[in-house]
């Protein structure tokens, strides 16, 4: 694998894609610590880790490590990507239902980029919306334990603080484009997975704490507690491998066409359905839409709101419960849209394939359906 690495410098193209993505990256990781205009960022930090500690980080746990730690410094990239993920699942929620916007995603290479420019729009308006629920809520001292984050609140404070963040996330949802365009990999995964990443440091500091420092630990046996650890870490990281890469292999026969003098087909292939086909796209979503609306309803200071605010916790009943069929739901939903068993059906038909003991046409997409179901 080190070999490998190594070798992908070699060649000039592929050094090139690798450098654009590191170079966006760490742009990316730059961005991050960059404050906005008018936010004291000592006192947010000290109130970020009395939360932390009282709380456990709770909601603002999970935005921030979404955001790669630019929330907890209220950075200019502090809203992160969310927003672009949340006007992607409302813009795929959309093409079922709206008629025109499905006869555009099915419009080939046009159609695909104007979906990508209403996301675009779509991203731009939550944002500026989030931008502006986080400014009200910088300006009361009363939820930020007493502390006076802002030391000069009002509307120019307000207006600021939305242009900043927003077009910190435009510039976030650039990066990802670039990435994905110029690069290697899916730019956005990319730029979640390096704002996660950013914060296993903090993760490793603190469970090195709990478990070696006496006077936080209660901990009886830290080395083995560390070594049972280390094994189900690498354990689960194991099992997403091997879930990830699993597919179940779909035999396809192609009978043979003869055109002119020369002889197609006849060779035997498969179709893959992996046993993930959604990936974490699902769990993505899922947090998305969790994170939306517990983040209005933590901005409006009305009890019952705030009652739903803590219900959505990390911990909390409801939390458990909504996230796991938010991401059964977005699993099935995601791969029907990736993996449609009648086009597939379609395509193999007019080319002249065929899965063994399956009729062409209809049948055959009804069994796709049927193992993609099991799957």
């Amino acid at each position: 694998m080190l070999q490998a690495f190594i070798n992908s410098f070699k060649i000039p193209d592929l050094r090139k894609k690798l450098f654009i993505t590191l170079l966006l990256l760490a742009i990316y990781r730059i961005g991050a610590y960059i404050p906005t205009p008018g936010v004291n960022g000592a006192r947010l930090i000290q109130f970020f880790n009395n939360v932390a500690r009282s709380q456990g980080g709770g909601l603002f746990g999970i935005m921030d490590m979404f955001s790669g730690g630019a929330l907890t410094r209220l950075t200019i990239f502090a809203l992160g990507i969310m927003p672009y993920i949340s006007a992607s699942i409302i813009l795929q929620l959309l093409v079922t239902v709206v008629p025109y916007l499905e006869k555009l995603s099915k419009e080939g290479e046009g159609g695909r980029r104007k979906m990508i420019q209403y996301t675009r729009y779509g991203t731009i308006v939550l944002a500026v919306i989030q931008a502006f629920f986080i400014s009200m809520w910088l300006e009361n001292p009363a939820r930020f334990q007493g502390l006076q984050i802002v030391d000069h609140p009002g509307w120019g404070f307000r207006f600021l603080t939305v242009v900043t963040l927003t077009t910190g996330t435009a510039f976030i949802m650039w990066i990802g484009e670039q990435i994905q365009e110029h690069g290697i990999g899916n730019g956005i995964s990319l730029v979640i997975t390096a704002g996660i990443i950013s914060r296993l440091p903090t993760a490793l500091e603190q469970v090195f704490t709990l478990i070696f420092v006496p006077a936080k630990s209660v901990i009886k046996y830290p080395f083995f507690t560390l070594a049972f650890m280390s094994v189900i870490g690498v354990a689960v990281v194991v099992a997403v491998i091997l879930i990830t890469q699993g597919q179940r292999k779909i035999p396809v026969q192609y009978a043979k066409r003869i055109v002119g003098r020369k002889v197609y087909g006849g060779q035997s292939t498969y179709i893959p359905l992996r046993v993930n086909q959604a990936g974490v796209i699902p769990i993505i979503f899922a947090q998305s839409i969790i994170l939306f609306p517990a983040t209005v309803a933590g901005f409006i200071p009305n009890p019952g709101l705030q009652r739903f605010a803590e219900a959505l916790m990390r911990g909390q009943v409801l939390y458990t419960v909504l996230y796991s069929v938010l991401i059964i739901f977005f699993a099935y939903f995601y791969t029907a849209i990736t993996f449609n068993p009648a086009d597939v059906a379609d395509n193999m038909k007019k080319y002249g394939g065929f899965v063994p003991g399956v009729r062409p046409g209809r049948p055959t997409a009804e069994y796709f359906d049927f193992i993609m179901t099991r799957i």
